[in-house]
């Protein structure tokens, strides 16, 4: 019995048990439909590339997952949201296809410029959407909200300016290969697993992970212990915006192209939901990676299970947002409070 209290009491309890619960539906779901009961977790190598619903999920959620990581840091440091990343994502896809493909090009078979150069600068206009906005709420003193609503709006229609209102195709397969396979691997799983292990490495390693925390916990106080807070704050926001261009540019590879209008769509929403489910307070202060890393997979995992059951894709945020709320409602202080207090009830009757 003690054994299971410290289990139910560890910080990622909560988003592992509801990660479980999706993959339990979809084994009811196989069993009643005569599947194999671990169907879910089937994965097979078909035309020589890894094949599996376990890597749809995996391939599918890896933007989410790398927003998710700057998005955790964000809200850890100035207790707010930043609601401009599937914009900022936008954009940095369409500076890259821009350049690549040349400004008013909208299909090439060649590079105009190098590959590199392209992607460099699609991630590097996404920074300095960061820097805006960590500027705008560090120094400035606006709430994050108010502040990232700016490139919410802007982001995506300076995206459609670079590319000239229409959608620039990139058809050269080392530009493809980020969206494609390395080997047998979908390539945004390598990606979103370097972007991770370089965050949990840094923030292990060196001390920013707990001054982010602090300056999250008490703005003020970090202030008066000898911290720059507002330069924390502010290299926050240029990390999310980081992300944000390194998921962009994962996404319009995918479709070896930049169509601005749909790239990161919504997405933001997924990265703040993913720090939700992932147990780590929207109010700032102490934070969990790996809770907001597991909240990530177990969003794209409740997509894939919504389809597998056919659910369209019109119906699909409906179900999606029932099932949010009741795993944000589970890991609420009130019911916590409730079943402890009901627990303590239960031992001091025995």
């Amino acid at each position: 019995m003690d054994k299971i209290k410290k289990i139910t009491k560890m910080s990622l309890f909560l988003p592992i048990f509801s990660m479980i619960l999706i993959m339990l539906i979809n084994v009811v779901y196989d069993i009643h439909c005569g599947n194999a009961p671990l169907n879910f977790f089937m994965i097979s190598v078909k035309n020589g590339v890894l094949y599996g619903r376990l890597i749809d999920v995996l391939n599918r959620g890896s933007e989410v997952a790398i927003l998710a990581v700057g998005m955790t840091l964000v809200v850890s440091a100035s207790a707010g949201t930043d609601i401009s990343v599937g914009s900022v994502m936008s954009l940095a896809g369409g500076m890259c296809c821009m350049l690549l493909a040349g400004y008013g090009v909208t299909n090439v078979n060649e590079y105009n410029v190098p590959l590199l150069v392209g992607i460099g600068a699609g991630i590097l206009i996404a920074c300095l959407c960061g820097l805006f906005n960590g500027f705008l709420v560090a120094y400035m003193n606006i709430q994050p909200m108010v502040a990232t609503l700016i490139l919410w709006s802007a982001g995506r229609a300076i995206g459609l300016l670079l590319c000239n209102s229409n959608i620039v195709y990139v058809r050269v397969d080392s530009f493809k290969l980020l969206g494609a396979y390395v080997g047998i691997i979908p390539t945004p799983i390598i990606v979103a697993a370097v972007c991770i292990a370089v965050a949990a490495a840094v923030l292990k390693f060196t001390s920013l992970g707990m001054y982010i925390q602090s300056v999250g916990i008490n703005k003020k106080a970090s202030r008066i212990a000898g911290l720059n807070s507002a330069k924390i704050i502010l290299m926050c926001y240029v990390i999310c915006g980081l992300c944000a261009g390194i998921a962009g540019i994962v996404a319009t590879s995918r479709i070896y192209s930049a169509d601005t209008n749909n790239i990161g769509l919504n997405m933001e929403l997924d990265a703040i939901l993913a720090v939700a489910l992932g147990g780590n307070s929207l109010g700032g202060g102490k934070f969990n990676l790996a809770g907001s890393i597991i909240g990530a997979y177990t969003i794209q995992a409740i997509t894939t299970t919504l389809y597998a059951l056919g659910v369209s894709s019109a119906q699909a945020p409906v179900f999606k947002a029932i099932v949010v709320i009741l795993i944000v409602v589970i890991q609420s202080g009130p019911v916590k409070g409730f079943f402890k207090k009901y627990s303590s009830k239960r031992r001091a009757a025995a």
